[in-house]
Order: structure tokens, then C-alpha cells, then sequence
């Protein structure tokens, strides 16, 4: 049994220096009007929390249903990395299938600071992410960046190739106007921006971003008195790592006692989806991915079987990737264009899948789009796939 995405929302993201709440509250009340409700309709909201914006922040379930008035709902709250959007989903969606709603409310909104993502929460020197920051200064971008060495030095793949995939996202971008950045580059562009962390310069990675999305959800039999063209949640993966598969997809040492997994992490967390939904990814559309970099969304297409490991670069150079290809990856422009606002990113990306299914996307419409395809890795083993399906 199937959820039904009965309406969807946005906050154009940006810099716009609001409480975070703001956001969430106008993807809540856009949510609600493209699902033809009022907000006294809603019987349970779920918020995806945010670390870096206080109390409210921690609790942003009550934050929201605060905000919009209280309507008697029951709440939610929950924090996932950049996950988070996709497991509130997850808990909204196992509500209406447990029979105990028969409508819900999802919401995700930040407000981020300038610059690169900093540890939240004091001294952990049990946390490999706040060790990896503390002890060999590797910020988020130098993570990326020894990703994309990989690339290059197990596939071949070049900075003209990531670049490529600044260059295609951008001109998705453009035609999107909930986009930050709206405007097509070149790779000479891309190449001659300043170097962040070798190979990746300041044009291939994601900026930091405000913004907010939400999501009605419904049951089958709620949505049916709705009409229209219905858009539903076939599976929602959060698995984790498989030991001794850390939560980064690294070559392990296997032995005896301790083989290597069958696939990495992404991998897995992507194929519990398509087995959830009975479906494979030649049937996929479109995808939505975690293009926290240029050369991670070359690492997501193959971790999502668009093509066999190491010619996701040869897939993007065929087209097939970009919009009026067999099937689009980040049709809506991804953090290139829109940057990271933490919980509502999960979120976001079933916004545009539902757009994309609805045949409602306008300039960067999909053609004759059924199935679609939202993934995102947060940290700690932190991670999500969506699939959507009319």
C-alpha cells in the first residue's frame, strides 16, 4: 500500500537572513494550498529538525504547528543529517499506513551560516566527523575532494568532467525559480574559479543556503476525493552501513571472519528502495541525487545503476543525463543551483519529483515522466532514497 503526495512546497532558497521557521511556514502554507487544504485539515505534522538554530530548531515539529496555530495535530519532531526531511517523511507516511492519520503535514527549513558547515555540539572526540574537522582540518569540501581524486585516479575522470556537471546543473537551474543561482555557466567558467580543495574549485561545490520545503501526504482513499493527478510514495529506504562498511564508501579490508560487503553503502540504500518499489533503474525517468560536489553526482549515478561503476563520466558526455536526455539527473539544478539547507533538502527533491510526475515542471519538464528517484547521504550513516511514482 501506497501514500499519496497530495501537495508540495517551497521557499525560494537564498541568503535571506530569517528565522528558519519563516521558510518552513511559507513551503507549509504553499503545501496546503496546492493540496487544496487548510491548515485545521492537518491531523499530524512532522518536523525535520535544524542544529544550528536553537531550541526551536530541536523541536521544529512544534515549531511549525506553533507558527501556523495551534490546531490540536499531533507532532513529530526528528534530525537525520542531511537526511533529515526524508525520515520525517518516513515517520508521516508509517502513521497513514498504520491507520492512525489520514493526512499529514512534513516540513524542513534552515537558516545556514556563511561558509562551510561546522560541528555542532561541543568537543566529541568519539565523533570521526568532528575528528576528521579538529585533528586533520578537513572541512567538507577537502571530504569532497578526496572523493574526487578517487575518480581520477581509479576511472580517468578529469576537472573538465566535474566541470561538466556544474555546467549541466546550471542550465537546469536557470529554469527553475526557487533556485539560488540562476544562471547558465561555462566550463571555463568552472575551471578557472578559485581552488577550494584540489581538484574542486569554489563553481564545483555546493554553497551553504536559507530555504525551506514541505509535503502533504495522504492515504489512498483521502486523496481520491482530491482528483487529479496522483503522485505516490512507493519506497523510502534508510538503511545503514553494513558492517565493516564504515558510512563512507571506502575499499575494506576483508578477511575470513569479516568479508567485504557485497555493495557500498550508497548502493545499498538505493537497491532497498528499488526492491521496496518492485522496480529496477532502467525504469527510472529522472533522479534527484546529492550533488554535494560535481564529481559526488557522478559517484550517485552509478551508485543508483544508471550505468556500471566508473562511466558515469562517459554518461554525462553522452547526454543522457541532462535535461532532453533518456533520463535527467538533477533536473531541478540540485545544491548546484539551490546549496544545502540541511532538513528541507530531502524534501525539496520529492517537491521536484512530484512536479516532474505531475508533467507541472514547466521549462525543465521531463518528458512523459512516471517514475522518479530522490537520494541523499547524511552523515553517521545517515542516508535516504525516495521513490515517487504516478
Amino acid at each position: 500500500m501506497s501514500v499519496v503526495v497530495l501537495g508540495v512546497g517551497l521557499h525560494p532558497w537564498g541568503k535571506w537572513g530569517k528565522p528558519f521557521q519563516e521558510y518552513g511556514v511559507a513551503a507549509a502554507r504553499a503545501a496546503l494550498a496546492d493540496a487544496g487544504l487548510h491548515w485545521t485539515d492537518i491531523q499530524y505534522v512532522v518536523g525535520a529538525d535544524t542544529i544550528r538554530n536553537g531550541y526551536p530548531g530541536f523541536v521544529a515539529g512544534a515549531t511549525f504547528a506553533q507558527a501556523l496555530g495551534w490546531n490540536g495535530a499531533s507532532i513529530a519532531s526528528c534530525y537525520a543529517a542531511c537526511a533529515s526531511g526524508a525520515q520525517a517523511l518516513d515517520i508521516a507516511r508509517a502513521r497513514i499506513l498504520a491507520g492512525l492519520c489520514d493526512v499529514a503535514l512534513v516540513v524542513g527549513a534552515d537558516t545556514t551560516p556563511k561558509g562551510f558547515f561546522k560541528p555542532v555540539g561541543g568537543d566529541r572526540p568519539d565523533d570521526r566527523d568532528w575528528l576528521r574537522f579538529r585533528l586533520l582540518g578537513a572541512t567538507n569540501p577537502a571530504y569532497f575532494a578526496l572523493y574526487a581524486r578517487r575518480r581520477m585516479a581509479r576511472y580517468g575522470d578529469t576537472p573538465a568532467d566535474f566541470a561538466a556537471v556544474k555546467v549541466k546543473n546550471a542550465r537546469a537551474g536557470a529554469r527553475n525559480p526557487n533556485a539560488r543561482y540562476r544562471a547558465e555557466v561555462t566550463t571555463e567558467q568552472v575551471l578557472t574559479s578559485p581552488m577550494v580543495a584540489d581538484p574542486l574549485r569554489l563553481m564545483d561545490i555546493c554553497a551553504t543556503s536559507d530555504g525551506g520545503a514541505a509535503v502533504v501526504l495522504c492515504s489512498p482513499a483521502y486523496a481520491r476525493r482530491h482528483g487529479g493527478r496522483q503522485v505516490t510514495i512507493a519506497a523510502v529506504s534508510t538503511v545503514t552501513p553494513t558492517f565493516p562498511q564504515a558510512d563512507l564508501d571506502l575499499p575494506m579490508i576483508a578477511s575470513e571472519t569479516v568479508p567485504q560487503p557485497e555493495h557500498g553503502f550508497k548502493t545499498a540504500l538505493i537497491r532497498a528502495a528499488y526492491e521496496e518499489a518492485g522496480i529496477g533503474p532502467e525504469e527510472l525517468s529522472l533522479a534527484e541525487v546529492y550533488d554535494l560536489s560535481t564529481a559526488l553526482e557522478l559517484d550517485w549515478c552509478e551508485d543508483a545503476g544508471l550505468c556500471p561503476r566508473g562511466e558515469a563520466a562517459q554518461l554525462l558526455r553522452s547526454g543522457e543525463t541532462a535535461l532532453g536526455g533518456k533520463r535527467p539527473v538533477n533536473p531541478s539544478g540540485g545544491l548546484a543551483s539551490f546549496g544545502e539547507a540541511i532538513p528541507a533538502q530531502a524534501l525539496a527533491q520529492l517537491c521536484e519529483l512530484t512536479w516532474q510526475l505531475r508533467g507541472t515542471a514547466g521549462a525543465r519538464q521531463v518528458d512523459s515522466a512516471r517514475i522518479g528517484l530522490a537520494a541523499t547521504q547524511g552523515l553517521f550513516g545517515h542516508g535516504s532514497a525516495i521513490i515517487a511514482r504516478t
